[in-house]
């Protein structure tokens, strides 16, 4: 009979939730989580629930906040003539680290598939259509920085021709980013390239 701790077990298979989440490394983070003193757990365990309850998403970008409206829309100082349009929060962070981007966002929050059952009413395609009918009138181009796979390209396109006839300029981000590759773990030099070398379609 194989000797196992039901709680262990448990712990391990959420840790296994987790993406890129393998069983050996579900089994390292419980078991250094059972090395944690009560008061290390409790701030652990606190912080998780703090970023649950009070993280959401920005009324008017969908980007991830504390507060109603983000820092970047609130924002004076951004170039409130271009939104760039990205899958994941994680996208906006690779932007910011570049420097090279001082527009706004909108955050999708993933991408048309077909396959997976996601359609356009999905994702956050609603919420950027009735964000240019309504308060952001200075816009004039719109940058779809979706992932270079083909879900990201299929989510480009249908929004590229959601938004032409309404007379805005809608460009794609070019070389740089390697097709099949998530713009999470570009480089910041790579995605500066791909800014700078975008194209309109």
């Amino acid at each position: 009979m194989r000797y196992s701790v039901a709680a262990l077990e448990k712990l391990i298979n959420q840790f296994e939730r987790l993406p890129s989440i393998g069983h050996k490394t579900a089994q390292r983070l419980a078991f250094h989580v059972l090395g944690m003193n009560d008061a290390q757990v409790k701030e652990f365990t606190d912080t998780i629930t703090a970023a649950h309850e009070n993280i959401h998403q920005c009324a008017v970008c969908c980007n991830l906040t504390e507060e109603e409206v983000c820092p970047i829309c609130k924002s004076d100082m951004r170039d409130r003539s271009t939104i760039c349009v990205v899958e994941d929060p994680r996208d906006v962070t690779v932007f910011e680290k570049t420097g090279d981007y001082d527009g706004l966002y909108h955050v999708l929050h993933g991408a048309i598939s077909p396959m997976n059952d996601v359609g356009p009413d999905a994702i956050r395609i609603k919420e950027l259509l009735a964000r240019l009918n309504g308060q952001d009138k200075e816009v004039k181009e719109i940058i779809m920085a979706t992932n270079p796979t083909v879900e990201g390209e299929a989510t480009a396109m249908y929004i590229s021709k959601l938004l032409k006839p309404l007379g805005f300029k809608v460009t794609r981000l070019a070389y740089g980013i390697p097709v099949g590759a998530d713009l999470e773990y570009a480089d910041e030099v790579t995605v500066s390239r791909a800014l700078e070398g975008r194209n309109e379609l």
